[in-house]
């Protein structure tokens, strides 16, 4: 199995520390899937960004058809995320 380093929410200072506080406001957690970012914060800043915008933001799509369309990307690329 692959491992990864990454920075555990008590090690993180800045950039990283911000983002890792609004997972936690967003989520009530840090999901590993954004902690194995963690060594480059600003691309980790950036790739929220995008995930916020593409299921919270403006669409003609519910909530709802997004959360489903992600589920229905996931599995056909054997992620379990």
């Amino acid at each position: 199995m692959a491992w990864i380093q990454t920075v555990d929410e008590h090690r993180a200072e800045g950039l990283l520390a911000e983002v890792y506080d609004a997972a936690v406001q967003r989520a009530g957690r840090v999901y590993n899937i954004l902690k194995i970012q963690s060594l480059s914060p600003a691309a980790l800043k950036a790739m929220v960004e995008l995930y916020v915008a593409t299921m919270r933001g403006p669409s003609a799509l519910s909530r709802a058809q997004r959360e489903m369309l992600a589920v229905v990307v996931s599995r056909a690329n054997h992620c379990h995320y």
